[in-house]
């Protein structure tokens, strides 16, 4: 297989969007979305991830079912409806969660012969959480290239160190589509504006001063 190709993490969200538009400027993307991972398994969010496999065109794209992961993931209630979005979530339960799915794309990354794997995991600015954050990922990196015997393949965290509304600034700039994310909670037709995904999401457009598509009002 080319070089040319990345493996990308994609879960429908804006995070994932953004690292997919990244990714694509130097390679061909395969997109791997994990079915149940992180509580994160529904209909809508899985049409997201749809739409934006139309809108990238990836090489190539993968679903797992892994519905193990839903069983023991943190679980998504509606607590989280009155929890205050600007607490940040610890970081040693995300890089907990994202070891199986990295180790799956590692494994797609050497089927394919792929260069790199793109996750798109963004912690902000907080040193020590960064430093966590950046230590897990040159484990994984010495692990693939040392004992794995894959010196040519990196895993790239492009939007580590990014507040939430840098990233949908940083999607203005390389195209990733927005009105193909979904970060709301729940499953309906229409985000419902008061979970913790919704008001994150409010206020990073806000912050970034760009309109979200999926709140603009319709003219009649």
């Amino acid at each position: 297989m080319a070089k040319d190709l990345a493996i990308v993490l994609n879960n429908g969200g804006i995070n994932a969007a953004v690292a997919t538009a990244l990714a694509a400027q130097k390679y061909r993307p395969v997109l791997v979305y994990a079915e149940g991972a992180a509580g994160r398994a529904g209909t809508r969010t899985r049409a997201a991830y749809d739409q934006q496999v139309a809108h990238f065109k990836p090489y190539r794209e993968h679903t797992l079912a892994m519905p193990f992961l839903a069983g023991i993931a943190a679980p998504s209630t509606s607590a989280g409806t009155t929890a205050d979005p600007r607490l940040k979530t610890p970081v040693a339960p995300q890089l907990l969660d994202l070891m199986p799915l990295v180790a799956l794309a590692l494994r797609f990354a050497a089927h394919y012969n792929a260069a790199a794997v793109y996750c798109g995991l963004r912690l902000g600015p907080s040193l020590d959480e960064l430093a966590t954050a950046t230590e897990y990922g040159q484990i994984w990196n010495e692990l693939i290239q040392l004992p794995c015997a894959l010196p040519e393949l990196t895993v790239e965290w492009p939007l580590l160190e990014l507040e939430q509304w840098q990233v949908v600034d940083l999607a203005a700039q390389v195209n990733a589509p927005m009105d193909k994310t979904w970060s709301c909670l729940e499953d309906g037709k229409e985000p419902c504006g008061v979970c913790v995904g919704c008001r994150a999401r409010e206020a990073a457009f806000t912050q970034a001063a760009k309109p979200d598509p999926l709140r603009v009002v319709k003219k009649v």
